[in-house]
């Protein structure tokens, strides 16, 4: 740019630079300058003609080297008091010097900060396994626990870790923009950086595994949890198992058939078994002590069910409705009233012949008729089931159809006892078991809580008299 002697001499001093870069740049326009003002003064002193008034010089810098040769300047008058060249240049660098320990005195003092956040962190990062309780919770958390007694709600454990991870964002972001204010790009390397977020990395996979263990240690807990009540189940199955066994195995009785198989309760699982099955049959007579303790109704005492029709054979008391023996699914209504909760001795006869029936109570004949499944013969190889109504053979029970009560001394017979022979059964003055189902120990399975006990049948219902 054009400029007079007068504007070089009387330039004032320069700003403060922002940086040492800053610097470098007016040291080598103030170098340029002056050696513009020596080669004008060389000219001046040589005589050179002096430039008419109003006109203008051109100068640029020059190396070093070429000092002896360049634009020619007017002599540079001193002006009351100004400073020489070389005095101008002296202050120029005593300021650069000042403004140079001002930029190192900011940046010891950003990196003292800094080394004291890398200390923070350090603390944060330490693995001597008090990550649980230590000093790192209260420097994250400003002295509240944050990961001591955590709530078992791992939502909340989650929430709680991600507030402070952002906490600790905000402040390190904070700092960074700090230092990007008060420092330049040279003072902040990125290596400095590139370790803040290596140190915040770790930070926050610690934190994740913490919440990863939070997670592990809830599964762990449910899967202990499932297995105690697996066990309790095992034990509870061992248990009645272990009574079942005993149960079979008390046969203190005095005789294989004194006993009784108590059903206690109305539900579709208590149930007894007789082991034998029914041959063909084209007549029979069942007898059986019942003592029945619900109502209405005494449910099913027995059932004999066959592949093809579960109905084969049934006894049966359903809610409000009298007696009902069925064969083949043919329905016949008997006069027997047994729901007072006393024993009674049942039996009854039929023949396939005209289908006739007969229906004692206590050893009286209370009822006989006919038409019930004529000429029908009882299939073999079914399921002879002691207090349920058999809807497939041998299952599908229904709990309104059950029998509650207890019963004893059922036998069958592959044809039609005479009526003495009834009327001496029920006096127990004589004893006769079925020729096709003897009622003994051995031939009686009881299931799902159902029991068997010693006793003498007729002596209970001399009790019940």
């Amino acid at each position: 740019a054009p400029v007079s002697a007068d504007a070089v001499s009387s330039r004032p001093a320069p700003p403060p630079l922002a940086s040492p870069r800053s610097a470098a740049g007016m040291l080598s326009v103030v170098a340029g300058l002056l050696l513009a003002v020596a080669a004008g003064g060389q000219g001046s002193a040589a005589g050179e003609q002096e430039s008419p008034p109003g006109s203008r010089f051109v100068c640029t810098s020059l190396p070093l080297d070429v000092a002896g040769t360049g634009c020619p300047l007017p002599p540079v008058p001193v002006q009351g008091g100004g400073l020489a060249p070389e005095e101008e240049l002296k202050a120029t660098v005593l300021q650069l010097r000042e403004t140079v320990l001002q930029q190192k005195e900011t940046i010891g003092s950003q990196r003292e900060a800094i080394r004291e956040l890398t200390g923070k962190l350090s603390r944060c990062e330490s693995a001597d396994g008090k990550s649980a309780t230590g000093t790192w919770k209260k420097e994250l958390g400003k002295g509240k626990d944050t990961m001591g007694d955590l709530p078992r709600d791992p939502a909340q454990v989650i929430d709680q870790l991600s507030r402070t991870m952002q906490t600790l964002k905000d402040r390190l972001e904070s700092l960074e923009h700090q230092l990007r204010a008060n420092v330049s790009y040279a003072a902040l390397p990125n290596d400095l950086r590139e370790m803040l977020q290596r140190r915040l990395g770790d930070l926050e996979r610690q934190l994740l595994s913490k919440v990863a263990e939070l997670e592990d240690e809830k599964s762990l807990l449910h899967n202990e949890t499932s297995a105690h009540r697996q066990k309790t189940e095992t034990a509870l199955n061992a248990l009645l198992e272990r009574v079942s066994e005993l149960e079979k195995g008390n046969s203190a009785f005095k005789a294989p058939d004194e006993f009784k198989v108590s059903l206690p309760l109305r539900t579709n699982y208590l149930y007894g078994k007789i082991k034998k099955t029914l041959p063909e049959l084209y007549a029979f007579t069942v007898c059986l002590w019942l003592r029945s303790s619900a109502s209405p109704g005494i449910g099913t005492p027995f059932s004999y069910a066959v592949p093809g029709q579960a109905n084969e054979i049934v006894l049966i008391e359903w809610g409000n409705n009298p007696i009902e023996l069925l064969i083949n699914d043919k329905v016949a209504q008997l006069p027997l009233f047994i729901s007072d909760g006393k024993w009674h001795h049942i039996c009854i006869t039929w023949t396939t012949r005209d289908g006739m029936w007969e229906a004692f109570q206590d050893g009286e004949k209370l009822g006989t008729g006919e038409n019930l499944a004529p000429w029908h013969p009882i299939k073999p190889g079914g399921v002879l089931i002691l207090g349920q109504e058999q809807d497939t053979v041998g299952g599908r029970f229904d709990a309104t159809q059950a029998f509650v009560g207890e019963m004893s001394q059922f036998n069958i017979w592959d044809r039609v006892l005479k009526a003495e022979d009834i009327m001496n059964i029920a006096n127990c003055s004589t004893n006769m078991p079925g020729n096709i189902i003897p009622w003994v120990d051995n031939n009686v399975d009881v299931f799902g809580g159902a029991t068997k006990w010693p006793v003498e049948t007729c002596e209970e219902r001399l009790l019940d008299l």
